[in-house]
């Protein structure tokens, strides 16, 4: 029985690829690992902003648009039919298959935009996290009297140098163990922020919290307000992988419905970890929530430590895990206008250390130029929760709501203007405004931040 079973697994695929092996339960394990990142340690600053019950809402509405919008992603996976058709290997396969050219390149121009923006708050986390560990261990050895203030620049500058080495791996499946490190720490951090906040509520030591959240004139209200939907959004999005995850699923039962099951598991939980996150960063901190929950802890230190140094390993793995499909893109886009140029396509091996290494001058170059852009634009703008809110923001409208309701649409063949179209695209509509209201928020807030940043 063990021969066949290991017979079978060496078989093809029904396109020839390797035979694959998940299910709905990797499959959800796999969008758990995803969406529990540094994003959720945000979201206690968003549930100070809304107050409990417009928190608790949003949280929930937008895991209930998150699992609909999902599903509609898992039944485009293979064209024309769900059961029988093509598989499509990305999300921009589907987009093109279903939509069109033109669809297919704004989908990747927002797909990209946000990789290449994610390594910017990337930056910003790590920089930030470092600061914190920094401050907890003097506080710790000068008590609370001591000048604990330091900037976030040398420590971008540090984790940018450290990327440059990392973004020269011409392919990222070589440093597997990093990714799967990564994926452990994220875990860490979020239960140690979790545990510490409720440490802080169960000695009697928690904030005042109310319904309506911080108090503020209504303008400031409500910028804070479209900033917090995008830090929710950012923090619920799985798009940029989904079908990476859904090319882990065995071909029997059919894709689509283990994909749906694994949403639903999936967003279930974390659902369920961002609820209990975001309200007991809120009840332990109130309106003086920070917009990453660990920073606000100097004690016990070595613990604060510890949550800070896993978001750091985190970034550290993460960073690349997003960079190196733009990397990709460029390079692909160089080798197809210069395919003779030796500068762009010619590689020179090397021996370190008993490993062959392949190194490129287009790539050392321009990916050299990439992270120094970036970590520039970090030392600038080293603001957390607008940053965060911001990509989410350009990713949560096109991604999750608007390419899923126009390729099911295409799919179904839903009739113009019929009941069920015109629900549809209202609620596309209504993505598109709250992308669109996050981006006003997170920029004013930018914007306002710089100001103060400056003076």
């Amino acid at each position: 029985m063990d021969n066949t079973k290991a017979l079978l697994e060496l078989e093809p695929d029904d396109d020839g690829r390797v035979r694959r092996t998940g299910n709905a339960l990797t499959a959800s394990t796999h969008i758990i690992t995803v969406v529990v990142g540094a994003g959720v340690l945000s979201l206690a600053w968003v549930m100070a902003q809304l107050g409990w019950i417009a928190g608790v809402a949003s949280i929930l509405a937008f895991a209930c648009v998150s699992i609909f919008t999902y599903n509609l992603v898992a039944d485009c996976y293979r064209y024309p039919d769900p059961l029988t058709g093509t598989r499509n290997y990305t999300y921009m396969q589907a987009v093109k298959a279903y939509l069109g050219g033109t669809m297919h390149v704004l989908c990747g121009l927002v797909q990209y935009t946000k990789l290449a923006g994610i390594t910017v708050g990337y930056t910003i986390t790590t920089s930030t996290s470092l600061v914190a560990i920094r401050k907890a261990i003097c506080i710790h050895n000068g008590g609370h009297e001591a000048s604990c203030k330091f900037s976030n620049n040398a420590f971008a500058i540090g984790f940018g140098i450290l990327q440059i080495f990392l973004s020269q791996i011409p392919n990222f499946h070589e440093l597997t163990w990093l990714s799967t490190v990564a994926a452990i720490t994220s875990f860490g951090y979020v239960f140690i922020g979790s545990g510490l906040c409720l440490s802080v509520i169960l000695s009697g030591k928690g904030a005042r919290t109310s319904i309506t959240g911080t108090k503020l004139p209504i303008e400031d209200k409500l910028l804070k307000v479209f900033t917090s939907m995008g830090n929710i959004a950012l923090a619920c999005t799985y798009a940029t992988v989904v079908y990476d995850i859904m090319d882990t699923l065995k071909a029997h039962p059919p894709e689509n419905k283990q994909m749906k099951r694994a949403n639903v598991m999936g967003v279930t939980a974390m659902a369920i970890l961002f609820l209990l996150c975001s309200g007991l960063g809120y009840a332990a901190f109130g309106d003086n929530t920070p917009g990453n929950i660990l920073t606000g802890f100097t004690e016990p230190f070595w613990l604060v430590a510890l949550g800070n140094g896993f978001i750091v390993i985190h970034m550290i793995g993460a960073y690349q895990v997003m960079g190196q499909p733009f990397f990709r893109l460029i390079e692909m886009g160089a080798n197809m206008t210069r395919p003779h140029s030796d500068f762009i396509n010619k590689e020179y091996p090397f021996m370190i250390g008993g490993v062959m290494v392949r190194f490129n001058m287009f790539r050392l170059i321009w990916r050299t130029i990439f992270v120094i852009l970036g970590t520039i634009l970090a030392m600038a703008m080293p603001f957390f929760s607008e940053i965060l809110s911001f990509l989410g923001a350009i990713g949560f409208g096109p991604l999750v709501v608007f390419f899923p309701i126009q390729m099911h649409i295409a799919q179904k063949h839903i009739r113009r203007l019929s009941l069920r179209w015109c629900g549809l695209q209202l609620l596309s509509c209504l993505g598109f405004i709250v992308s669109l209201a996050a981006v006003v928020g997170s920029v004013h807030g930018m914007m306002e931040n710089f100001r103060k940043y400056n003076h």
